[in-house]
């Protein structure tokens, strides 16, 4: 595997859009840049524009690069992440991501 570096704050991303039935306000869109993939971890840059929308969530690490968020885990907390914030999301867990401003995020997922 070679070698690089990838940066975080402006690497050109792909769509990768929502289930419509994901959406749940506004008119939120994801987009993605892989950085790594193996057979046991996914590493990557992700970003969702502001509206709401809902997910199950995989067992993921993350760090917020940029924008605000709400994530209300069904059955848990919200979680409030900004710039800097490291999140652990596990898997099964059904979220609603309210994003207040553009967020992008680095994830590891296992």
């Amino acid at each position: 595997m070679p070698c690089y570096v990838v940066s975080a704050r402006t690497a050109s991303l792909s769509a990768d859009p929502l289930d419509p039935e994901q959406i749940v306000s506004g008119d939120p869109e994801v987009s993605t840049h892989e950085i790594l993939h193996t057979e046991h971890v996914d590493i990557g840059i992700w970003e969702h524009t502001a509206g709401v929308s809902t997910d199950v969530e995989v067992d993921e690490v993350f760090v917020v690069l940029s924008g605000r968020a709400s994530i209300e885990v069904a059955g848990g907390e919200t979680l409030q992440v900004g710039p800097g914030d490291v999140g652990v999301l596990e898997a099964g867990a059904q979220t609603r991501w309210t994003v207040h401003e553009d967020l992008r995020k680095i994830y590891i997922i296992r």
